[in-house]
């Protein structure tokens, strides 16, 4: 029986393993292990991938999205629209700033649902954040006008979309600020946490840069309270060769893609993410690749018993869930598309081979 596992997080090493060792003794030799210049190369080379004027490195995605919230004036009690479904973390950065989350509906893109955050808008809300979820960039125009309408910035969870677009413009660049992860397992991953903070606008990355350094400046003068939130240099040198071939390793994902559409596009018991280039306006990465199934917990045992692994995000658990957290929200549509979301393997250790046999696997349950 084929073994395919939802993630091969040994492969994140073993595919690179010369390259990372290599990578390793270079910047041990030098003895350049916090914010040196592999950093800065890095930085520079990122800003130029996503179109954006600045990119900071930082200690992991959670940290630089609380502190492009500082960075962009966030004040105590203001409200933040985010989409329920997105990781815990949006909310906490929201929350650690000193702001409010307010969670709304996701729509039937998976994605945060544009009258929902209308409908949640009040005299305390600051601000929209959404999460460019999956390697897919939201509808950014609506997003975009409705924030000017109501006079709100934007911010954006980019976490999972590095190198994705609508219309041509990446995300993390349409907002004030954004956060890219490198968590070893998206399309661009360390060995370990790690994160970058995407703007354009000046003040807020001369404002990132004294917030990830304890609130130091050039001349070491401390002038505002910081945090320790930089990106390791060793982490930035390895992120910096495999940005390299990033487009590559993009067009892999999309390939995998196609080969699910291909074989699962007719079968009316699972909902499919939109193909490769199905929508003009949109260039999506395939971070993960996240379905909707019909008897979806009776499916991933049927696949669990042949050898594929997968996944229910964030353990099936949508922000408005965690009610401990102080959560009130009623998300009826988000409710029921949570019994139905399954992530199917979508990595670079897959081979073709592996891909068709996931996919028939699944038609196998609903024939049978």
């Amino acid at each position: 029986m084929r073994t395919v596992p939802f993630f091969n997080y040994p492969h994140v090493f073993t595919s690179r393993a010369e390259q990372f060792v290599a990578t390793l003794r270079d910047v041990g030799r030098r003895g350049a292990f916090i914010m040196q210049k592999d950093l800065a190369e890095f930085e520079r080379d990122l800003a130029a991938y996503a179109g954006a004027t600045y990119a900071v490195g930082v200690s992991n995605a959670t940290d630089g999205l609380q502190m492009a919230f500082q960075a962009g004036g966030l004040r105590q009690g203001d409200e933040v629209i985010i989409c329920t479904h997105t990781m815990v973390a949006t909310a906490a950065s929201v929350h650690y700033a000193g702001g409010v989350p307010v969670p709304v509906e996701a729509g039937s893109d998976h994605l945060i649902d544009v009258a929902s955050i209308r409908a949640a808008i009040t005299p305390r809300t600051r601000a929209i954040c959404p999460t460019q979820l999956n390697g897919r960039t939201c509808d950014m125009d609506a997003i975009l006008a409705l924030a000017k309408e109501a006079k709100l910035d934007v911010y954006e969870d980019a976490a999972q979309g590095l190198g994705s677009r609508f219309k041509g413009r990446c995300a993390g660049t349409f907002g004030r600020a954004a956060c890219i992860s490198f968590y070893p397992a998206k399309v661009l991953g360390c060995l370990g946490d790690g994160g970058a903070v995407l703007t354009n606008d000046e003040s807020i990355y001369r404002k990132l840069l004294l917030l990830r350094d304890h609130g130091r400046d050039e001349s070491g003068d401390v002038v505002l309270w910081g945090m320790n939130a930089r990106l390791d240099n060793v982490e930035a040198a390895y992120l910096e060769f495999q940005l390299k071939t990033y487009p590559a390793v993009v067009e892999r994902r999309r390939a995998i893609a196609l080969i699910y559409q291909e074989r699962l596009g007719t079968c009316a018991s699972v909902c499919l993410p939109p193909a490769p280039d199905s929508d003009p306006d949109h260039f999506d990465i395939y971070q993960n690749y996240e379905i909707e199934a019909d008897e979806r917990d009776a499916l991933r045992e049927h696949l669990k018993a042949r050898g594929v692994g997968t996944l229910i995000q964030w353990g099936g658990r949508a922000v408005h869930h965690f009610r401990k957290l102080g959560f009130t929200q009623s998300l009826p549509r988000t409710d029921r598309l949570f019994t139905r979301l399954l992530m199917l393997p979508m990595n670079m250790s897959l081979e073709d081979d592996d891909v068709r046999y996931v996919a028939e696997r699944i038609l196998e349950f609903y024939r049978a």
